[in-house]
C-alpha cells in the first residue's frame, strides 16, 4: 500500500497506528512509516479560499464531516487531519485539534483547547476535559503512541505524553501530568511503578508531590510533582462522583 491508501484506511478505522492484541497492545510500524512519508513527500501550499490565511501540506488537509458520519464537530475552529479517525457519536467542542494517525472511539468527548496528538489512541466512552494534551509519537517508529482505553475520565489540563498508556475506566484527576520520566506513587498498594509503566484499570490518580534530595533542595522545602494513585473505583459510582470525593 502506498501512504495515501495508507492514509485513507486510517480515516475508516480499518487500519491502526496501533491495535490491541491480546493483553497488549502492538504498533503497527507501517502505519508510521506511511506518516512520515507523507511528510516528506507533501509541498506546502495556501488553503486560500478555503481556510483564509493558512499553508500546510497539500496531501494532510484537514478533513470534512457530514451528517452521514455521524461525528459532531461544533463550529469555532477545530480541526481534524487528514489520516485520522473519528467514531460515530464523537463530540469535538472548539477549538480543538486531532492530528494524523489519531483514533477516537464511539461515543467519546474532545473538549475545548484539547489536543489529540499524532498516532494517539483514545478508546470508547473516553471524556478529554478542557486543555487535555495527549502527545503525539511518530518516532522512534517502533514506540507505541500514547493510548486511553476504553471509559476513562481524563481532567482539566492534563498533560499525557511518551507513548504512556492509561488503561480502562481510569481516572486522571485536572492537572496531572503523565510522562515516562516522573514516577507515579501508588498510594493503595504502597508502591513506586516502573517509569512508563501503564497506569492500571481503574486507578483515581490525582496530581502530588514529594520531597527533593539534596541538603539544599531540603532546607529550602522544595519538592517534584509527582502523580498519586489514591484508589481504585468501585463499579457502582460514575468517574465524576468518584473524582468528586477524592478530591474533597
Amino acid at each position: 500500500m502506498n501512504y495515501e491508501e495508507i492514509l485513507d484506511a486510517l480515516e475508516t478505522g480499518s487500519m491502526r497506528a496501533a491495535s490491541p492484541s491480546k493483553d497488549e497492545w502492538v504498533v503497527n510500524i507501517e502505519v508510521k512509516q506511511a506518516i512520515l512519508q507523507s511528510f516528506k513527500e507533501g509541498v506546502n501550499i495556501s488553503y486560500e479560499g478555503v481556510y483564509e490565511g493558512f499553508v500546510d501540506k497539500h496531501n494532510l488537509p484537514p478533513r470534512y464531516f457530514n451528517l452521514e458520519d455521524q461525528v459532531r464537530l461544533v463550529p469555532g475552529g477545530s480541526s481534524v487531519r487528514r489520516g485520522a479517525y473519528l467514531a460515530p457519536s464523537v463530540i469535538i467542542m472548539p477549538p480543538a485539534y486531532i492530528n494524523v494517525g489519531a483514533y477516537v472511539g464511539e461515543g467519546s468527548m474532545v473538549d475545548s483547547h484539547a489536543l489529540v496528538g499524532s498516532c494517539a489512541q483514545v478508546g470508547k466512552g473516553v471524556h478529554l476535559s478542557a486543555a487535555v494534551q495527549l502527545g503525539g509519537v511518530l518516532e522512534p517508529i517502533g514506540m507505541k503512541p500514547v493510548i486511553i482505553e476504553d471509559d476513562c475520565f481524563i481532567g482539566a489540563g492534563v498533560s499525557i505524553v511518551e507513548g504512556i498508556m492509561v488503561q480502562k475506566r481510569a481516572i486522571i484527576a485536572p492537572g496531572v501530568i503523565l510522562s515516562k520520566s516522573i514516577p507515579v506513587y501508588d498510594a493503595v498498594k504502597e508502591e513506586i511503578r516502573p517509569r512508563g509503566a501503564a497506569i492500571p484499570e481503574g486507578a483515581v490518580v490525582i496530581p502530588g508531590s514529594r520531597p527533593m534530595k539534596g541538603d539544599w533542595a531540603s532546607s529550602q522545602g522544595l519538592s517534584m510533582q509527582c502523580p498519586i494513585i489514591v484508589k481504585y473505583r468501585d463499579s457502582s459510582t460514575d468517574a465524576s462522583t468518584e473524582l468528586e470525593q477524592v478530591l474533597r
